[in-house]
């Protein structure tokens, strides 16, 4: 079964186990702290999904296959949790490694390194796992400036050029599976990782778990209290269109709900985040200078800074 979601009183338990450890740093795209992935599934039908920030524009279309009957079929949109987990592991391991091939065990072993239970069946996490790395793997990503009407600036960062995820049954004698899963980072992608990182605190990454707008604000906060520089006001209809939601803007209705929704999950993330210096106001969300999450290496911030979108 899905794990339940987590409570107020989950995220302060969660809060206080990451404040009494020892940080597991880790990495996360830079393309996560700029835009969001689908929260929802976009449907089949849907050929391509965008998500701009600013200047920025993410457009994201899913790969293709040929079914049983010989007719083309999508193979649908990473969407969810799992698609940001899978990339922010990938990420790590590219930093650490500093190798684009992957190599892990078993997708329990996988889940396990995500802070999630794997659980078997049609519904089960292994499934959805399975469903999203598929999706993910093969979807079609690309970046677009669109600050100057005078060139085109443009970056494909699809994850992954191969990939071998073993789907077999796993060994009941607990030796792990019989065969090792791969995943190769595309070019682009591993590039980007690794020039570009943005360092995480992995046991926030595991007690935010289970929300994917709580992951992407955390992602984002922290990635921002690297970059601020002096107070910066996020308004609220900016962190709309980047948040995901795909409701217009000027439907008050929506807007109340969006700001409600963020705010819930700001007040999560800085439960496990509490050095992040940021204010909630009625014009946006104030962001003032303050500590990363991760402390950075000397010359680490020239790094993950990179382009500045909000």
């Amino acid at each position: 079964m899905p794990r339940p979601p987590r409570t107020s009183l989950d995220i302060v338990r969660a809060a206080a186990e990451v404040w009494e450890g020892d940080q597991e740093v880790g990495f996360g795209p830079r393309l996560l702290a700029q835009a969001s992935l689908p929260y929802r599934n976009p449907g089949k039908d849907k050929r391509v999904w965008g998500r701009r920030n600013g200047d920025l524009l993410l457009t994201i279309s899913p790969g293709m296959t040929i079914n049983d009957r010989g007719e083309e079929e999508s193979i649908g949109f990473p969407y969810g949790t799992m698609p940001r987990l899978m990339m922010t592991l990938l990420a790590t391991e590219a930093v650490r490694t500093q190798s684009p091939e992957i190599t892990f065990g078993s997708l329990t072993e996988f889940m396990a390194a995500m802070g999630l239970t794997a659980t078997g069946g049609k519904t089960g996490s292994l499934t959805r796992m399975r469903e999203q790395g598929h999706r993910l793997f093969n979807a079609n990503i690309s970046v677009e400036y669109k600050g100057d009407a005078n060139r085109k600036v443009g970056a494909k960062l699809s994850v992954a050029s191969a990939y071998n995820l073993w789907c077999g049954a796993e060994p009941e004698n607990g030796q792990g599976a019989l065969f090792s899963s791969m995943v190769r980072l595309s070019p682009e992608f591993f590039d980007e990782v690794t020039r570009h990182p943005v360092p995480l605190d992995l046991n926030a990454i595991k007690a935010l778990g289970g929300s994917a707008l709580r992951l992407d604000v955390y992602t984002w906060l922290t990635y921002r209290m690297f970059t601020v520089s002096r107070a910066t006001t996020v308004p609220w209809d900016s962190l709309m269109v980047q948040f995901g939601s795909t409701a217009d803007i000027t439907d008050r209705r929506r807007r109340h709900q969006f700001r409600n929704d963020f705010m819930k999950a700001l007040k999560e993330v800085v439960a496990v985040y509490p050095q992040a210096n940021v204010e909630v106001t009625d014009s946006g969300v104030k962001l003032l200078p303050g500590l990363p999450h991760v402390a950075p290496s000397p010359g680490f911030r020239s790094l993950a800074v990179g382009t500045q979108v909000s």
